[in-house]
């Protein structure tokens, strides 16, 4: 019965509801703590950061982005949801910010990173509205939703998709308050040896599917690099590969430093799957992350069909396509 919860709580959530339009002008406050004052409903969108891209998708505002961060094409979300959006004018990514192309596009609103703080103050300057985000965790990425939905006046599909991940966050609390907790090895994307502290978002990941992370004492760091004798001492059980992990699942199970690691020896190494976008980082779909690895580490109270019928409802209501199909 449990497992039948989530979804008719999720088509009470996707029944149609009555919005409030906008009213222009509309004042927010961007996650630099900069106020914006935007005059009217933008039309000219430019996203220069993948999580507000993609963000961008599941609001329903795809069809008014005229420029979008470098390395589009190797986005499977867009090719997925808005192929589109992979010929669309680069502006750049935030190392090499391309400042005068995203001007050319006269866009009516500019959302970037933090850690383009300048390029912002530039383009405000030229009287073009900005806004800087910094969705590092699930409350900051929930705000940039709202922050990002009460400037383009999509309020109504904002609640949706955080009532999404709220429903999922008390299903997941609820079926798994008394499980047995195995310990988790979150490995990075460039090493087997690189792993995510307690201070990071795929920390609560592993927390909310059930699990402990084996890095949970590292409270001083973001991510480490550890040694295999540390590894060893951890002794997890269970070994999960970052989605974009540059190495294999073969390739740790085939480590002879592993060899005698709990999780390799009972066969217990995934990894995190990236078709469609990296649920191990904070774009508006890793609520999912925790939805799957939930699954692998209690498959006896959340079926794997169950999973994958929700990944499934997800993508097919915010982004207008069938995972299980590609």
């Amino acid at each position: 019965m449990k497992k039948m919860i989530v979804f008719l709580l999720m088509a009470a959530l996707f029944m149609p509801a009555a919005g409030v339009a906008q009213t222009y002008p509309v004042t927010v406050t961007d996650q630099a703590g900069r106020e914006v004052v935007i005059e009217k409903e933008p039309s000219k969108l430019v996203s220069g950061y993948y999580i507000s891209t993609s963000l961008l998708i599941a609001l329903g505002l795809d069809d008014q982005m005229v420029g979008i961060e470098a390395k589009a094409g190797k986005r499977a979300i867009y090719r997925l949801s808005a192929p589109e959006l992979i010929d669309l004018p680069s502006v750049g990514s935030a190392k090499e910010f391309d400042l005068e192309g995203c001007a050319a596009l006269e866009p009516d609103l500019v959302i970037l990173p933090l850690k383009l703080k300048n390029a912002a103050q530039t383009l405000t300057d030229l009287g073009i509205d900005v806004l800087l985000v910094n969705p590092e965790d699930q409350t900051l990425l929930n705000e940039m939703i709202d922050l990002i939905a009460n400037a383009t006046g999509t309020q109504e599909e904002a609640k949706r998709l955080k009532e999404f991940t709220a429903v999922q966050e008390a299903f997941l609390s609820e079926t798994l308050k008394d499980v047995q907790k195995p310990t988790v090895y979150l490995a990075g994307n460039s090493s087997m040896l690189s792993t995510a502290g307690d201070n990071m978002y795929q920390s609560d990941m592993i927390r909310l599917a059930g699990g402990v992370n084996a890095a949970s004492q590292i409270t001083d760091a973001y991510w480490v690099q550890i040694s295999y004798e540390q590894l060893l001492k951890w002794d997890p059980d269970c070994i999960v590969l970052a989605s974009d992990a540059a190495y294999t699942i073969d390739d740790v199970m085939n480590d002879p430093n592993l060899s005698a690691c709990k999780a390799v020896v009972n066969g217990k190494v995934y990894q995190i799957p990236h078709k469609a976008e990296a649920w191990d980082s904070p774009v508006p779909s890793g609520i999912l992350g925790a939805v799957w690895l939930a699954g692998v580490l209690h498959p006896d109270h959340l079926l794997e069909e169950a999973c994958e019928a929700l990944i499934d409802e997800y993508y097919e209501t915010f982004y207008g396509f069938t995972y299980s199909e590609n």
